[in-house]
This record gives C-alpha cells, structure tokens and sequence, in this order.
C-alpha cells in the first residue's frame, strides 16, 4: 500500500512504483478503498528493493475551518441511521479493556455534557501528546492502548492505536491512517530527513466528514500529510507486508526511506498554497 490517496485537499499527479527483481503485479482496491498492488515473482532472488515515487499537490490549510453539521457541534450526538449503519465496525473496540482505564482516561476529557465536539475531540488529541512521550521505533508490533498507556511512551503508530480506540469509546467513528509526513522544514516530531513514514487518526464529525488529527504533531487537519491506506486496525494497513520462501536466516538487513521534496517552480512556503511535492519511498 504505497499509492497516495486522493481527497479534496490532495491531488495525485503522478505515481510510479517499481519492483527489482521483475515482478507481475496486479491493482486492486481493498474494502476500505485502498489501492494495493500484489506482487508475485517467478525466480530466488538476494535482494528485494520496492520503490514508489508520488508527485501530489496538497491544498490542507495550516488553519483548517470544519463545516460541522448542528446536530453534531455539541457532544454527546447521535449520528443518523444510515451514518451508523456505514461506519459499522469503525465505531467498535478494537482492544480489551477489562477494567475501564482506557474509559476512564478519555471520559476524563469530557468537562461538560454538551460540551464543544471539535474541542473535545483536539483536548484528547493533545491529551495523547502532552502525556505520553514520543519514541521512535523500528521494532515490528503495536503497543495497545493500555500499554501505551502503562508505559507513558511510543511511536506515531502507537499514539494512533491509543487516539482511535479512545474517541471510540465515546461513541466516535475512528479510522487509523498510514502515509507519508512531508515536512520539508524539519520541525515537526517524527520526521527522518524531509519526511517519513507516519501514522495517524481520521475521525468522523457529521457535516465536516473525516477530520485528521496528529496527536504527535498535535495538529489538526492534513496540511502535512500524505495519506495512503485508512482502516479499521493498524495491522490492516501495513505499507509493505508479504511472505517468502527460503531459509530462516535469509533475512539479513531492512531499509526504509523517504524523501520528500517540493516541486522545482515552488517556493519553499509553498505547501500552504497548494504546491507540488514529491515523494519517494523506497523499501
């Protein structure tokens, strides 16, 4: 899953994904609406590189203005029939909580009853990142939410897991979200060179739809963010997984990059008026 997604605040210009050694692939689009592509080869091989190079054009502006619909602007609402119908297993937990912490933490949250929806939701957003401290880690595994939670640290991933199980819990339609970080000034958490992979949580608000939120950047909106695959559970977005056949040891070393860069007619201010960024991933 290495394919931008398009939305109204991101357009795929271009995309190219090359495999060595040669391999026949095919596209499909997965139940979430994900584009992936299956690749199978014919002989043995030592190495196995992956590379996708995206050209995408990002409207997100850096203060987000979200239309959200009356009857949602006050928590708690109750989302219409159809709404709860189609969200379905985006709105149910996904992780034991045997004895309410994870409940207890995020009901935590809620001063009022109603209270503001948007305020809400961005007060439990920086609740994940002024409580629980950033570590990148390049160890297979997600932490779950009350691990997360024990130990007061974790990656991107992590503090997604821990955000979307959260607002679920308060009735929320969540979904986590695997991209790219474009931060061509360097400045924001969890960013490897220009960019890197990242991890983050869209949460459905009537009338303003899929609101993303970055509780390790603490943002809100998309104007950093590359998205390539939504689901219902991180395990269900992994950008590269498959399997192979040799020995055991066969394994010896792992590389991840990615380099994000604007497109040569912009300005470097330019992202926040919709300019041109490529980006290269290579595996």
């Amino acid at each position: 899953m290495l394919r931008p997604r398009e939305t109204r605040e991101l357009r795929l210009l271009a995309h190219a994904l090359s495999i060595s050694p040669t391999a026949t692939v095919a596209w499909a689009h997965d139940v979430a609406g994900n584009a992936v592509a299956t690749a199978v080869f014919d002989g043995v091989t030592d190495h196995l590189v992956i590379e996708s190079r995206a050209t995408v054009e990002l409207t997100a502006p850096a203060w987000p203005v979200f239309a959200i619909a009356a009857s949602a602007a006050q928590y708690p609402f109750v989302y219409a029939d159809d709404e709860w119908t189609d969200l379905g297993a985006l709105t149910v937990l996904q992780y034991p909580d045997p004895d309410g912490r994870l409940s207890l933490w995020v009901h935590g949250f809620v001063m009022a009853r109603p209270t503001d929806t948007l305020s809400l939701l961005k007060d439990i957003s920086n609740g994940v990142f002024s409580q629980i401290s950033y570590q990148s880690r390049d160890t297979e595994g997600t932490q779950s939410p009350i691990e997360t939670l024990d130990r007061r640290w974790g990656s991107c991933r992590d503090f997604a897991v821990l955000l979307a199980e959260a607002v679920r819990r308060l009735g929320f339609g969540a979904r986590i979200v695997s991209g790219y970080l474009s931060d061509p000034e360097m400045s924001l958490v969890g960013s490897l060179g220009s960019g890197s992979t990242h991890a983050w949580v869209e949460i459905y608000v009537p009338g303003a739809g899929w609101i993303a939120f970055d509780p390790t950047n603490r943002s809100v909106g998309s104007q950093n963010l590359v998205p390539v695959a939504v689901g219902r559970d991180i395990h269900h977005i992994m950008p590269v997984s498959g399997s192979y056949s040799g020995r055991q040891s066969a394994l010896c070393d792992l590389k991840v990059g990615v380099l994000v860069r604007l497109a040569a007619h912009d300005h470097p201010n330019a992202m926040e008026d919709g300019a041109g960024c490529s980006v290269g991933s290579t595996v």
